[in-house]
């Protein structure tokens, strides 16, 4: 979600966010509703990459590998660059990681969706 999304939803303190912010807010969380799109998150928060390095971390094929690049970037997730003949990817929106990183850590210590999340 970018940060005018974000503001809005919050704009006043108080009050429910616009059926446009939660319409964004669920399509985005649709998109990263994939063991493979997450895992390439995941990964770009370590380093920017280019599609052969992500296919080798994320062990997926090339052409999966770029669609789901293709798919994070027209959301604006994630963006590239050129080097030479390369793309490299990185995070656009570090927003969006966090909340894809407290998932998976939360994930990680052991909960689990519909369980109580650890305290801590």
């Amino acid at each position: 979600m970018s940060n005018g999304a974000a503001e809005s939803a919050r704009s006043d303190g108080c009050g429910d966010p616009s059926d446009e912010v939660l319409t964004h807010a669920a399509a985005t969380f649709a998109l990263l509703a994939s063991s493979a799109r997450l895992h390439i998150m995941w990964a770009l928060a370590e380093k920017d990459s280019d599609v052969s390095d992500l296919g080798a971390r994320v062990g997926r094929a090339l052409p999966t590998v770029s669609q789901h690049l293709t798919q994070l970037r027209s959301a604006g997730l994630v963006r590239a660059r050129r080097e030479g003949r390369r793309h490299v990817y990185s995070v656009s929106d570090r927003e969006v990681l966090a909340v894809v990183q407290l998932m998976i850590e939360q994930v990680s210590k052991g909960a689990t969706p519909g369980s109580a999340l650890p305290q801590g």
